[in-house]
């Protein structure tokens, strides 16, 4: 099923995206006892799977294969500075910069900075590379109104679930409050630019997740089964996050049961964006707004807004029933009727 160099690719983009990950969660456990500020090993993680990838091609493709190499060693390099970064953060801390907003965590801006940096080198290495070697690195961006419809379906049922959310809890007067304030759609216009100042980040994901592991995994459990299957070691993949940045130990299973729920629903709609598109950028789009609708929503700018949540059971079974309505529905649509990936 899989050839001799499918196999060394998926061996070397196992051994970065899930061993390292691991690894350095250990750090993030013993970082999270000395009550350390963990806020760059998050972001560095999320660049560990198309690092994975990059690396998986640069070390198995030639250059007659015409890839996006420059692009690649962007990437890898990029995901080399910030894990570097990561344990420098742990071991070298900073105070905290006053500012007129409050405390900012010093190293919160050198990551911000970093991204910034990386993406704009990355945009710059992705176009030098020419049409055909982004065509062959599945990098470039095609069918651009079932792109744009895809992204626009994701944030109207982003802002529905929302505003049911609060609604059940009894705040869908907060929502509007939030809605009302020009505030608000400043920051909502804002993410347009944003994003390419830090897609690199989310790219980071997505091109491990959707575009090689996606394809990957159907092809032995079935175009639904390998999404299934995927969820469920996205969710898994968020083990160190889960316990020592997400929330605190004791509720790490907790989040973790709840990380499920989220990357194996919203894991169907984002194969279903890619799959009716085959545009990579489509996911990872989908996925920056997913992360930067949160603080604009709940009108919570701190840097720590997704730092120790607190979690119930209860809340995990009504995390589960909202992202199945709202996503779940998307396995029976037409792309994964089709025999072959």
């Amino acid at each position: 099923m899989y050839s001799k160099t499918e196999k060394k690719q998926f061996i070397i983009f196992l051994l970065l995206a899930y061993g390292f990950t691991f690894v350095m969660g250990l750090f993030m456990w013993y970082g999270n006892g000395r009550g350390a500020d963990l806020y760059v090993f998050p972001n560095a993680q999320m660049m560990y799977p198309a690092a994975g990838v990059a690396l998986a091609y640069l070390l198995t493709t030639g250059k007659e294969q015409r890839m996006p190499r420059a692009f690649y060693v962007t990437v890898v390099l990029l995901t080399a500075i910030m894990a570097v970064l990561s344990l420098v953060s742990l071991f070298s801390p900073l105070e905290p910069m006053e500012t007129a907003g409050g405390s900012v965590s010093v190293w919160t801006l050198v990551i911000q900075l970093v991204l910034i940096a990386g993406s704009i080198l990355a945009w710059i290495m992705l176009l030098a590379s020419g049409r055909e070697r982004r065509e062959n690195g599945g990098l470039r961006w095609k069918n651009t109104g079932a792109s744009i419809l895809c992204i626009v379906v994701f944030i109207v049922i982003y802002m529905a679930r929302t505003a049911v959310s609060y609604g059940l809890s009894g705040q869908l007067s907060d929502f509007l409050t939030v809605l009302a304030q020009p505030y608000t759609w400043i920051n909502l216009a804002a993410l347009i630019l944003n994003f390419f100042l830090v897609f690199i980040a989310f790219f980071g994901e997505e091109y491990g997740w959707r575009y090689y592991m996606q394809p990957y995994l159907q092809r032995k459990f079935g175009l639904r089964g390998g999404v299934i299957v995927l969820g469920v070691v996205w969710g898994l993949w968020h083990l160190p996050v889960d316990f020592f940045y997400y929330t605190t130990p004791d509720m790490g299973l907790i989040m973790a049961v709840s990380q499920q729920a989220t990357c194996i629903f919203l894991g169907i709609f984002l194969a279903w964006a890619y799959m009716k598109t085959g545009n990579i950028w489509v996911p990872v789009a989908i996925h920056f707004l997913n992360n930067n609708l949160i603080p604009i929503l709940s009108a919570d700018y701190s840097t720590s807004v997704l730092e120790n949540q607190q979690v119930t059971w209860a809340g995990v079974l009504f995390s589960f029933i909202l992202n199945a309505i709202c996503f779940g529905g998307f396995l029976a649509a037409g792309v994964f009727k089709k025999k072959e990936s």
